[in-house]
């Protein structure tokens, strides 16, 4: 048996979507399509179906189902907990997030405070990519509004110390949030032990639709919305995204439902990846390997070749991955995750991110192993024992 080809390993951009989120999903767009809002019975039934969603949702992410408040995804979870702090209080104008924040994030509190609307911190990071909790206390006082941490770094899969630093932003009074996207799914997760007043998550990355997310929001915090409307007891307008929703809970379950076993299996296929790799091509590094780490995500620099590079050889031989700075200007700009963890800028556009999934199978690793010493090998200048066996054929994905 081979691999199915291509072999995707780009799960930390998004996720195939499972067969009964698909399904179901179907189910609502045929039968229950009605509006949420409308008093009919027909609507009714519909509010029925949202209100369930909402709970198998709430029981996956360990929160009330109040608590959960539907978005269009992260992204505008995100900006709903930034925009909403500073409105809620706004004689605190100071945000701080780490240094290795998802970019959008970044670039809404860049975009503040250029604005005068907030000012901004950076929290630095080791080069591990762990949060400084030194200067993450020394950064805290009485005019911050919002800390935001996210709990798991897209690039390198580094695991935050999400605890640690809500007990620092409750001592002086600031509110936390926790950017989310990456750990839902693939660590476990409790919003009520997390010590956070808002969370967000997003359903495409744990098998789940694009376009449907959620901020967790403590209950009794109350924010301004940031889109005006009765829907999700005001604090979200517009019609809810019933389809995706029930997408969104779906996933949740199989996850709930296989998140312990999975994490396990993913960590044994990862940790086969990088020891195969590193004794192909004794030149290949992994950021992060000195800290916690999603059981899923490597990010690997091969000697000094550009990402670019690497992943255009990978492709032609069966295997999708992407760059570390695959949301920078299409990957040609430095990662700034990989320089806050002190990298050159040369070698910050050097990051290749192989992450896992679900379906990722023993055999695709096996694939990914030959293709990487056949493609790479020659590249850097080695012979590796697997680059001595059949040649693999060129895919076209």
């Amino acid at each position: 048996m081979t691999a199915e080809l291509p072999v995707y390993l780009d799960h930390n951009a998004t996720t195939p979507p499972l067969p009964a989120v698909v399904a179901e999903m179907l189910d609502v767009l045929q039968h229950v399509w009605a509006n949420p809002s409308s008093t009919h019975a027909a609507g009714q039934a519909a509010r029925g179906v949202l209100a369930d969603a909402r709970l198998r949702v709430a029981r996956f992410l360990g929160c009330q189902p109040a608590e959960v408040v539907f978005t269009s995804g992260a992204t505008e979870a995100n900006h709903m907990a930034v925009l909403g702090a500073l409105a809620a209080r706004p004689e605190r104008r100071r945000l701080l997030m780490s240094a290795v924040e998802h970019p959008g994030l970044l670039a809404l509190a860049r975009r503040l405070h250029d604005e005068g609307t907030a000012e901004l911190a950076l929290i630095p990071v080791d080069r591990h990519g762990r949060l400084d909790l030194h200067a993450a206390r020394a950064l805290m006082g009485p005019d911050v509004a919002l800390v935001s941490v996210m709990g798991a770094n897209n690039e390198t899969g580094v695991v935050q110390p999400v605890a640690e630093v809500a007990v620092l932003a409750q001592a002086c009074g600031a509110w936390m949030h926790v950017d989310a996207t990456q750990l839902a799914g693939k660590a476990p997760l409790s919003f009520a032990d997390s010590g956070v007043q808002m969370m967000s998550v997003s359903a495409h990355k744990l098998g789940g639709p694009k376009g449907v997310g959620a901020l967790l929001l403590r209950k009794g915090l109350v924010l301004p919305p940031l889109l005006s409307g009765r829907q999700e007891r005001q604090r979200r307008g517009g019609t809810e995204n019933l389809p995706g929703i029930v997408g969104f809970a779906a996933a949740c379950e199989q996850a709930g439902r296989t998140l312990a076993q999975q994490i396990v299996v993913l960590w044994s296929l990862r940790d086969r990846l990088e020891r195969g790799l590193m004794q192909a091509l004794p030149q290949v590094h992994v950021y992060g390997a000195g800290a916690e780490r999603l059981a899923n995500t490597s990010c690997l620099r091969f000697g000094e070749l550009p990402a670019e590079q690497v992943l255009d050889r990978l492709e032609r031989a069966g295997v999708l991955a992407s760059s570390g700075a695959a949301c920078s200007a299409g990957g040609t700009q430095p990662s700034h995750v990989l320089l806050a963890m002190g990298e050159s800028p040369q070698r910050a556009r050097m990051g290749v991110r192989l992450s896992l999934g679900l379906h990722t199978t023993p055999l695709d690793i096996a694939h990914t192993l030959r293709a990487a010493a056949q493609a790479l090998g020659p590249l850097l200048q080695v012979r590796p024992a697997l680059a001595q066996e059949q040649p693999l054929a060129e895919s076209t994905p």
